[in-house]
């Protein structure tokens, strides 16, 4: 997926608008369920990881992950093996 830039005028600086991904997209991504990505988030669980990224609460009942932080976390898998 690419990242999003606002196109401003010349005189103002480029911002960055990071991309958020949906639980589905996470797993996608991933390859984990939606279960194991909820319990690795969950400081009371089992499964929890410190080291994948945290969610973020758009709504009330909403939440998404920052694109660049999960493939970071993807990338960390990747070298470490």
């Amino acid at each position: 997926m690419e990242n999003l830039n606002v196109t401003q005028p010349a005189t103002e600086p480029c911002n960055h608008i990071p991309q958020l991904l949906s639980i589905k997209d996470v797993g996608h991504y991933t390859g984990l369920s939606r279960s194991t990505i909820y319990e690795m988030v969950n400081e009371k669980s089992d499964r929890y990881d410190p080291t994948f990224p945290k969610k973020v609460q758009l709504t009330q009942v909403r939440v998404v992950w920052v694109a660049s932080e999960i493939a970071e976390w993807i990338n960390t898998k990747i070298g470490a093996r």
